[in-house]
C-alpha cells in the first residue's frame, strides 16, 4: 500500500479530483492548505506573499496503482502544456496499514 500526498492549486483541485474518480479512484482526503516552494512565495509590488493557497489530496492506493494516480495528477494539474512555478508536488510514501473504523477491516 502507499500514501500519495499531492499538493495542487486549488483552482485545479476539483479537476484533479473528477480524473481521478473517472480512473476509478473514488477515495481521497482533502485539505486547504497554504505553504510556498522553491520560489519561496511570490513577490507582488514590495510585498512578498510566502503562504500560497494550496489543495492537499491525500490518497491510500495498492502499488500497482501508482503510476496511474501519478500521471493522472502530474496532467491534470498542470496549468498549461509546460507547466508553471507552484503547479505543486506530488509524494508517494509506503503505507505499513490501513483500517477501516466503522468494522475493524484491515486494508484498503
Amino acid at each position: 500500500m502507499l500514501l500519495i500526498r499531492a499538493i495542487v492549486r486549488p483552482e485545479k483541485k476539483d479537476e484533479v479530483l473528477l480524473e481521478l474518480s473517472r480512473a476509478g479512484f473514488h477515495a481521497a482526503t482533502v485539505v486547504d492548505v497554504v505553504g510556498r516552494g522553491k520560489q519561496k512565495g511570490i513577490k507582488i509590488g514590495g510585498i512578498i506573499y510566502d503562504e500560497i493557497p494550496k489543495a492537499l489530496i491525500m490518497m491510500a492506493i495498492r502499488d500497482e496503482d501508482k503510476d496511474d494516480v501519478v500521471r493522472i495528477v502530474l496532467k491534470t494539474a498542470k496549468t498549461s502544456e509546460k507547466g508553471a512555478y507552484g503547479d505543486g508536488k506530488i509524494f508517494v510514501s509506503p503505507m505499513e496499514e490501513a483500517y477501516t473504523i466503522s468494522s475493524g477491516a484491515k486494508g484498503l
